[in-house]
């Protein structure tokens, strides 16, 4: 086995650790979204509490993207990569602190390395990927099926992190959760630095920092409608759901961490199948009509739970389904989207495009979390989903901009 590990071309080894780095820190990052939502929820936090304390860990992830794409074409992807799996051991150790210390301020400011963190392990991970395929035409074909295997395999590790970090909140507790999800990422850090090429990502053309911002009308449409996607996913379903299952579903920690485990573990495994379900095309405007009746589709699910939601139609059994149906078509959305990324950036810096692209996306898992504590708190659930219809209405109208360009 490892006599054939060595033979492999250099570009499947370089992809392998990439790929390799990005799901151990996805799932240590699963698992302590969830330990932080059940341990506060247990100790009395209410929603909006507990959507704060991931405020940095958004608003950080924004500058991080923006930023850490300009780092990336000067230092080289393979840094920014090994430097966000540091960042997040410390995150984890700072949370290990004694209880007396786990203020909201102190808790904010771990989530905001956290955030850093992630960010930069994501930005790093999928510019990485496009110096590893040929470029061309002939080459687009794999691009996509490489990002689709990166993002749902990664999307798929974040469902186990989730049931993971509920498992660990059983067992070892709140520190002990902590501490094996430390040792878990020191060796894989380990094992980045050591093999990882020094040289991947780096700029020929060293970007000034005022260069930051996108100047390609179809990576800033794309960006705005990424935006709007991730809020109408994260407006529902990252405090708003979990607390709503506790309490309405009465579901011990067990059954709401293994249950979100599920969700995003199949919703991960219809990304990587996405060039199955779309095809795929040496054609990006073909692509981009995918993405176009795609989020129609999922805008057109989200208002049905919705309105089933809203008159109590057999709740539970709507809310599962419309999960499961919901979970899916946005996985193809997301596949798509991180593909179109990926090719519309230019091969020279890709990074500062695809780090633009991402701090959209973090914008919209800011807007999405906010928006999930208050308006669930204020409004209740339903509210929710009817907010997650108007955010993918806009994604809808960027995305047809974007297909008639």
């Amino acid at each position: 086995m490892f006599e054939q590990l060595a033979n492999l071309p250099t570009a499947i080894k370089q992809y392998l650790i990439i790929t390799g780095n990005y799901w151990a820190f996805t799932l240590t990052d699963g698992a302590l979204r969830m330990l932080v939502v059940l341990h506060f929820h247990q100790l009395g936090y209410g929603a909006l509490a507990i959507a704060m304390l991931f405020l940095f860990y958004e608003i950080f992830g924004v500058i991080t993207n923006l930023v850490g794409g300009w780092l990336g074409a000067h230092l080289g992807l393979n840094k920014t990569m090994n430097f966000g799996l540091a960042l997040q051991i410390m995150a984890l150790a700072m949370l290990c602190a004694p209880s007396e210390w786990l203020t909201v301020a102190y808790i904010m400011a771990a989530q905001a390395l956290s955030g850093i963190a992630k960010d930069l392990n994501k930005m790093s991970a999928k510019s990485a990927i496009k110096h590893l395929v040929p470029e061309g035409e002939s080459g687009q074909g794999q691009l996509y099926k490489w990002v689709a295997i990166l993002t749902g395999s990664k999307n798929a590790l974040k469902g186990v992190g989730f049931f993971l970090g509920g498992l660990l909140l059983t067992v070892l507790g709140f520190v002990g959760a902590l501490k094996a999800l430390i040792l878990l990422l020191t060796i894989a850090w380990i094992i980045s630095v050591v093999f990882l090429k020094g040289d991947m990502g780096k700029a020929k053309n060293k970007p000034k920092f005022k260069e930051l911002f996108s100047k390609s009308r179809a990576i800033n449409l794309l960006s705005a409608a990424r935006l709007c996607l991730f809020a109408a996913r994260d407006v529902w379903f990252v405090v708003a759901l979990p607390i709503y299952l506790a309490q309405q579903f009465n579901w011990n920690f067990w059954w709401v961490s293994g249950f979100m485990a599920l969700w995003v573990i199949g919703y991960g495994g219809v990304q990587s199948q996405a060039p199955r379900i779309t095809g795929t095309s040496n054609s990006n405007v073909d692509t981009v009509k995918h993405a176009y009746l795609w989020v129609l589709l999922l805008s057109g699910v989200t208002a049905l739970l919705a309105l089933f939601m809203q008159f109590d139609v057999a709740v539970h059994a709507t809310l599962i389904i419309g999960l499961l149906i919901f979970g899916g078509v946005f996985a193809v959305n997301s596949s798509v989207h991180s593909y179109l990324i990926v090719s519309f950036a230019k091969s020279d810096g890709v990074s500062l495009d695809v780090g633009f692209y991402y701090m959209a996306n973090a914008m919209g898992r800011l807007l999405g979390t906010v928006l999930s504590g208050w308006v669930f708190q204020v409004y209740g659930f339903v509210a929710c989903l009817w907010v997650s219809v108007a955010l993918l209405i806009g994604a809808s109208i960027t995305t047809a901009i974007l297909a008639k360009r």
